[in-house]
């Protein structure tokens, strides 16, 4: 008869895996939302372009104060997070998004058909718009902190196998809905503006209903879902006390309070995140947003003016997204046979190591004016770089996932959403302060001086956890190992060698 350790040996592989159905529904939404998210997020800057030809002005205010918005709310996305119902918090998300998506497609749509508007009007369509990208970027982050550091920790049991499986396939989703959303509405803009703001707002108006069940039938095939996570630090700042009566104007005091006491739990939770255990894995997969070296706008417009056609840009970002979605399968068997913060140590000196070569051979053939060459040796470096990040990437949210306690993974993760977007608007300061395209070569040694900042964030702390970054007493036995084997060999020549003599 089977021992108990038997029978849990030949029981446990069972609980190794979600269940097909859940996993696929999980999946579904979230390709959903981040499609819809990246058609949107790449759209609305192709519909701008074409509203307002021959001006960068409309379209970089309107990516900053989306950016902006993303930071000064991300406290409260992380508290209605940690507070609210799982399921109402990612159908709110899913709802509001939807809406605001289809109102803006609306809007984009009036501003393409009539271009008579005087510019008051125009301006004032630009705001609205505007208005309803921060509550897009908002509901977006709200959804991607929900299901990627929260719904797929519990799905998953914490099972770090099947974390480690979740997490990638999840990264595959938005690499792939990064690489073909932007292509997918740039085609459909190519041929008409017009028709590709009916087709965005025909995708978002589509995908709601099956978005919204889909994530639902997750929740309730999952009981721990329905478990409540509130601890009393997420209590709501209480409402101010009542004025006394010879206070000269209540309103504008109560207001006040309200402020002062959004201000002090906005305090707490970065104050959280700062002293947190997880805090400088974060904040260096934070600090690599602060790079151009991305095949974002930035370097897009200098390879167009160092001599790259638009078809060859085309080709090199799809390379880039291949050497990503290879992280998400190198990635989790790294981690598998070193773990994730050993795996994580590699994945980023192989980004710095990339970046740095790809930005020297750039600055050698800059100084040469040799523009193409110059612009072909940083596509490589960064294009070879990408493998490196997502790894990197996966790694870190592992880590997060694991350490942060799930009262709290709402607030440290919008705090880290937010400190993402506050790099991203620094690496577009950059290329604000150095804006013509010889002068690239400064933003390129500006991000290559913040991921290998980054990386060394990190490396400060798999000391400060190991207490080490090399094996280097494995190493040394190592090497002594193979000195034994060669002195082996050596005598045994020797033998066969006196052996032949005689």
């Amino acid at each position: 008869m089977a021992s108990d350790d038997e029978r849990t040996a030949l029981l446990e592989p069972a609980y190794r895996h979600v269940s097909p159905a859940v996993s696929r529904r999980l999946y579904v939404s979230h390709f959903l939302s981040t499609w819809n998210s990246r058609v949107f997020e790449f759209g609305g800057v192709l519909y701008l372009a074409t509203v307002f030809p021959g001006t960068l002005l409309p379209m970089s205010l309107y990516a900053l104060i989306r950016g902006v918005s993303a930071i000064i709310f991300a406290p409260a996305i992380g508290w209605y997070i940690d507070t609210g119902n799982r399921l109402q918090v990612v159908q709110v998300s899913i709802v509001f998004q939807r809406l605001v998506v289809a109102a803006s497609c609306a809007v984009f749509y009036i501003l393409a058909v009539d271009t008579q508007f005087s510019s008051g009007v125009r301006a004032g369509l630009v705001a609205v718009v505007t208005f309803f990208a921060c509550v897009e970027k908002l509901c977006s982050i709200l959804n991607l902190v929900s299901v990627e550091k929260d719904w797929v920790v519990v799905v998953s049991e914490r099972n770090p196998e099947v974390l480690r499986d979740m997490n990638a396939q999840m990264r595959r989703i938005d690499l792939l809905c990064k690489l073909f959303g932007p292509l997918f509405i740039a085609t459909i803009d190519a041929y008409s503006s017009r028709v590709a703001i009916i087709a965005n707002f025909a995708m978002n108006a589509a995908s709601i209903l099956i978005e919204y069940f889909a994530i639902a039938r997750v929740y309730y095939e999952v009981p721990e879902l329905q478990e409540a996570k509130i601890n009393g630090r997420h209590e709501v700042p209480g409402e101010p006390e009542a004025q006394s009566s010879h206070n000269s104007n209540p309103i504008v005091s109560a207001i006040w309070q309200r402020l002062i006491a959004i201000i002090h739990k906005s305090a707490q939770d970065f104050s959280l995140y700062l002293k947190h255990r997880a805090f400088l894995p974060s904040i260096a997969g934070a600090i690599l947003y602060f790079t151009v070296l991305s095949f974002g706008g930035q370097m897009v417009t200098y390879l167009l003016s160092a001599g790259y056609s638009s078809l060859q840009v085309g080709i090199a970002r799809t390379v880039g997204v291949v050497f990503e979605v290879l992280a998400t399968w190198v990635a989790p068997w790294l981690m598998g046979r070193i773990g994730e913060i050993r795996a994580g140590l590699w994945m980023s000196t192989w980004q710095v190591t990339m970046l740095v070569a790809g930005v020297s051979v750039f600055w050698m053939f800059d100084m040469n004016s040799n523009s193409l060459i110059a612009a072909s040796g940083l596509v490589g470096g960064t294009v070879l770089s990408r493998l490196g990040l997502r790894g990197f990437d996966l790694c870190v949210q592992l880590i997060v996932q694991e350490e942060v306690e799930a009262e709290n993974r709402g607030v440290f993760s919008s705090v880290e959403a937010a400190w993402q977007s506050a790099f991203e608007l620094l690496a577009y300061t950059s290329t604000i302060v150095f804006s013509r395209p010889e002068q690239f070569k400064w933003p390129s040694l500006i991000s290559t001086i913040a991921v290998a900042s980054a990386s060394s964030a990190y490396a400060a702390f798999v000391y400060l956890r190991r207490g080490h970054l090399l094996h280097l007493e494995a190493l040394t036995c190592l090497l002594r190992a193979e000195k034994g084997k060669q002195r082996d060999r050596e005598s045994d020549i020797e033998q066969i060698s006196v052996r032949s003599e005689m």
